[in-house]
């Protein structure tokens, strides 16, 4: 047994795998389930256990990410977006690049005390901070991602590129095959016995692409359903929570429905006073356009932070404006890397900068299908295996989080 960031982990007797649905709204599987899409995560959710749990705030892939990893909220690990603003240096900067995480991970500490563990991700961009504490440390520790798995060495990843990418090869990353290759090769590495501890965490790229219902996502569901069957049936305990759900902010005749707060700052306040930060940005830009439910403002000068909170509560759009410190407290964030003013939008609403700074041509003429806000918040929490009792009491008492996932995979399963 193990202690991180104030939660106690049993150590694996059998495999245990972690999956981070990355984009996986409750609507999707509800949707597959009625029509039998997915009969093994169906079946998860009948004989071992199902909850609708939530995402940290903001529901991005970055912090909830880590958030899984280290089973806490960002306040503890201080990763609270994709992208930010550093103020000391002005410069905006990508959250994972820059700025060690703050706390250990379960991945890590796992490791250290002998257990074989591996994370697999569909994008880089996670794999340095999934890895931290993980490689290096004598115990065997693997990372990669589907995206670089041809560039992998031991040193880096503990693992040879060889290995890696067993016959497959590299997978474009808008596909839903970057996904699926991060499954395969948790298979391959489970079936080798090279981990006892898995994490896979998958693109949520079907997910901004196409709805509940469409042939392409039923398709990629029926994909990971039948590989989640594989894992079950090699063994393992197989747990699947989702780093934030899907909304669609498109308008009626498909226009992205957004809201460029910088033009309307500006206007209000006069040009160059205020900075606004989408901390959704990332380099995958046909995801989403750097377009999603909540966003950070900084104010340049001695503009009246309560001023601007207050303009910006009283637009449509606009589900909340609040204070930093009212953020941090209220929605559990590192203050150091927090805005003056925190705005979330309303469902179906999508918060950007200023017209002409996105790349709306990048969508493809697909509607825009986002995330960030309270909206998306809403993941489901799905165990393949029964709880013991006092996990049970704990999901009822709630709410529970998706940084819970490994808590109740390594602690809170029935004994066999």
């Amino acid at each position: 047994m193990i202690t991180v960031n104030g939660k106690t982990y049993n150590k694996p007797t059998k495999p245990v795998v972690v999956i981070c649905f990355d984009g996986c709204d409750p609507s999707y599987l509800a949707d597959a389930s009625v029509r039998g899409i997915s009969p093994t995560i169906s079946a998860m959710a009948d004989t071992g256990f199902f909850a609708r749990g939530l995402s940290a705030m903001p529901s991005f892939t970055n912090p909830n990410n880590v958030s899984i990893v280290c089973g806490a909220p960002p306040a503890v690990h201080g990763i609270s977006g994709n992208y930010w603003y550093d103020r000391e240096t002005g410069r905006e900067v990508m959250m994972v690049d820059e700025g060690p995480l703050s706390a250990p991970t379960v991945l890590a500490e796992m490791s250290k005390s002998g257990v074989k563990v591996a994370a697999i991700t569909a994008k880089d961009k996670l794999r340095k901070a999934l890895a931290v504490g993980l490689i290096g440390n004598g115990n065997g520790g693997i990372a990669f991602s589907a995206e670089k798995a041809d560039q992998c060495t031991p040193e880096e990843h503990g693992i040879t590129a060889a290995d890696a990418m067993g016959n497959d090869a590299i997978p474009d990353q808008y596909s839903a095959n970057l996904s699926l290759f991060v499954l395969d090769a948790g298979l391959r590495l489970l079936a080798a016995g090279r981990a006892e501890l898995l994490y896979l965490s998958l693109s949520d790229f079907v997910q901004h692409a196409y709805a509940p219902g469409a042939p392409e996502s039923d398709a990629f569901i029926k994909a990971v359903d039948d590989r989640v069957a594989r894992l079950i049936e090699a063994g393992a305990t197989v747990g699947i929570v989702a780093d934030h759900g899907m909304t669609d902010m498109s308008l009626a005749d498909g226009t992205p429905n957004i809201l460029y707060l910088g033009d309307i700052l500006d206007a209000h306040f006069g040009k160059g006073r205020i900075k606004v930060i989408c901390p959704i940005t990332d380099p995958f830009v046909r995801h989403h356009g750097a377009l999603g439910g909540f966003v950070r403002i900084h104010v340049l000068d001695d503009l009246d932070h309560k001023e601007v909170r207050d303009f910006l509560a009283s637009r449509p759009g606009i589900h909340s404006a609040l204070l930093r410190d009212d953020a941090c407290r209220l929605l559990d964030l590192p203050r150091e890397r927090e805005g003056d003013v925190t705005v979330i939008a309303t469902k179906g609403v999508a918060l950007g900068t200023r017209e002409g700074e996105h790349q709306l041509d990048q969508l493809n003429g697909s509607r825009l299908r986002s995330h960030g806000s309270f909206a998306e918040q809403d993941i489901p929490f799905i165990v393949s295996r029964p709880l013991r009792p006092e996990f049970h009491a704990k999901a009822a008492s709630g709410p529970i989080h998706n940084y819970d996932i490994f808590h109740f995979t390594l602690s809170g399963v029935q004994v066999e």
